[in-house]
């Protein structure tokens, strides 16, 4: 992946495809616009604002609600005595199964320490000794001590203060409780600001616009997408959507990974899970069975320290040998004071669900945890729509390749967002104007006003006539691509688990376009948040099985049954999908593990 002048890719018009949406009633004026309120948003934004341009962070729920906030483990990076980037690379490299891109491994773990130490300067506060030195601890598939963490296990929510204390410190203009809607872009194609909808009332309210030459997707990840997730209730794709809808190329949904030790809940839990740490593994837990036999120890050198694809793997093979759902994380031997102080957060969430770990084992299994693909970006975080960055969990950077390395994700966050807000401030300086009161939305018609002023103000359309409209999905049908998703496209694939999610998914987004049920008929589903994230959730969800089911192999934390092995002939090379105009998906594949060239500003 190359970081200097590089060609273009695909075509510069996105294929103009929207969500059914009332037009903008007000509009805002900024240099850049942040979508999103976790590591890679806040770092981005802050950022921009101390090279002088007028930022606008737009947040779907509170400042502080994002998913950096979830994160227990903490951040990795090279930072204790012995350890150096060339062994956070390697360990990075093996996790990643052969899929990672290494100039921006190489990128994240050489720029990782000072980012980190940039962010310690900003005010987060992590453990550390009675010396006064980082506390660090291990995590799956680390081979040193090089993960710091905050509050034991409450780093992400440790980052989320301090960022969020200096965006309020700075005064910077945010959005909440809004929801972002579509890309604006101008009769080139070029990003022009977003559309989106204010939940409540405030300032602003109902759909509006922030106008910008530079749009950064901030957005997380789509773990709702499946009925059991570590994500918070607002991680349903939007950026991911957004962004197929504008145009820009995504790669490796199929690469989902499903956390190995997530509290068991019962088989029919559903919704956001809590997450039983790695870090808890890190300090010797063991993984048993129900019978006490440590069944990690004959999978791999580093048996409950394995990456995170292993370990998944692992436990779901002994729960098919033994025809249970749920297998035990075993920390007994911490005892009660080690459990108060390092992972309190964990402790207090097991007992209110009637588990104390200090007594008895804690019952685990694996739930959908992270996206290592997503909105596929260069090492500037820029995608293929001109203007239009990508940052953090939506963003496939390369650097995760086929499985993402334990606390890489804040870490990403942190180095991406630093040089997202680098190259916006350097094109900003140079080439590019701040966005004019006339800048036209992506409809680009010869008569097209400013959102507040017209309702012809459209977002990206292929051509000067009017975009295509997304068919809105009932709300109610959300329960149903979480079950779909769960049951076909989960930690066990094949061709025909996916086959049959393809097709349930497809009735469902038909049954969209032309209304069967008589309960429906006449009835069009209304434009709102909850139709508009279930939207989001079918166009990712029939992404992600379309990448699974074409990629015929099993690498890193995508597992087809019906294709045990790897295949490094044909698959060590990603796949690529675009929406296409008439809204049906366009897959292609690369031809190395390394990404082509996206464009040129």
């Amino acid at each position: 992946m190359t970081a200097e002048p590089i060609r273009e890719s695909g075509p510069a018009r996105p294929p103009g495809i929207q969500l059914t949406a009332p037009v903008p009633g007000w509009s805002v004026d900024a240099d850049v616009v942040v979508v999103g309120s976790g590591v890679a948003g806040l770092t981005t934004a802050l950022r921009c604002t101390a090279a002088g341009l007028r930022t606008v962070v737009v947040t779907k729920a509170r400042l502080d609600d994002g998913s950096t906030r979830w994160a227990q483990g903490g951040i990795a990076a090279a930072l204790g005595e012995g350890d150096t980037p060339e062994q956070h690379l390697s360990d990075t490299l093996v996790a990643g199964a052969g899929l990672c891109d290494e100039e921006a491994v190489r990128t994240l773990v050489t720029e990782g320490p000072d980012a980190v130490r940039r962010l310690i300067g900003t005010g987060a506060r992590f453990d550390t000794s009675a010396a006064g030195e980082l506390q660090l601890t291990r995590e799956g598939g680390h081979h040193r001590r090089r993960i710091a963490h905050a509050g034991g296990d409450a780093t992400g929510a440790e980052i989320s203060r301090a960022l969020v204390d200096a965006v309020r410190d700075a005064a910077l203009r945010t959005v909440e409780n809004a929801l972002v809607l579509d890309l604006l872009t101008d009769e080139h194609g070029n990003t022009c600001g977003v559309t989106l909808h204010v939940m409540g009332e405030g300032q602003h309210d109902g759909v509006g616009a922030v106008r910008a030459p530079a749009v950064v997707l901030a957005t997380g990840g789509m773990g709702q997408v499946f009925s059991a997730t570590t994500n918070p209730p607002v991680s349903t794709g939007d950026g991911v959507a957004l962004a197929l809808r504008a145009g820009a190329e995504v790669s490796d949904l199929e690469f989902v990974q499903f956390h190995p030790t997530v509290l068991f809940l019962g088989a029919g839990a559903e919704g956001q899970q809590p997450l039983v740490s790695e870090a808890v593994r890190g300090e010797g837990a063991h993984l048993v069975d129900a019978d006490g036999v440590r069944f990690m120890l004959d999978q791999h050198e580093l048996a409950e320290l394995a990456p995170r694809d292993i370990v998944a793997k692992g436990i779901t093979r002994r729960m098919r040998e033994q025809g249970v759902d749920h297998m035990y994380l075993d920390a007994r031997h911490f005892g009660a004071e080690m459990w108060a102080t390092r992972f309190p957060t964990i402790l207090a969430a097991c007992r209110s669900h009637g588990i104390d770990p200090v007594t008895e084992p804690v019952p685990v299994a694996p739930a959908a945890h992270y996206a290592s693909g997503g909105v596929r970006t260069d090492l500037r975080g820029r995608t293929t729509v001109p203007g239009l960055y990508a940052c953090g969990e939506v963003a496939c950077t390369g650097v995760h390749g086929a499985n993402r390395l334990a606390s890489n994700s804040l870490l990403e966050g942190l180095v991406f967002a630093e040089r997202i807000a680098a190259d916006i401030a350097a094109v900003a300086g140079g080439r590019r104007p701040t966005a004019s009161a006339d800048a036209k939305p992506a409809a680009a018609t010869a008569d097209a006003k400013p959102a507040a002023a017209t309702a012809d103000a459209r977002p990206a359309a292929a051509s000067a006539g009017s975009a295509a409209l997304l068919p809105l999905i009932a709300p109610e049908a959300r329960l149903t691509i979480q079950r779909i998703m769960s049951e076909g496209a989960g930690v066990l694939r094949s061709a025909t688990s996916l086959g049959v999610a393809a097709e349930a998914l497809e009735a469902v987004f038909q049954d969209a376009l032309n209304p069967t049920d008589p309960a429906h008929l006449g009835k069009p589903v209304e434009p709102g948040v909850e139709s508009w994230e279930t939207s989001n959730l079918l166009c990712v969800a029939r992404v992600l099985v379309a990448a699974a089911l074409e990629r015929a192999e099993t690498r890193g934390c995508h597992w087809r049954e019906d294709f045990p092995e790897r295949d490094e002939a044909d698959w060590r090379r990603h796949l690529v999908v675009r929406l296409g105009t008439g809204r049906a998906l366009e897959l292609s594949r690369t031809d190395t593990p390394v990404f082509p060239a996206v464009h040129t500003p």
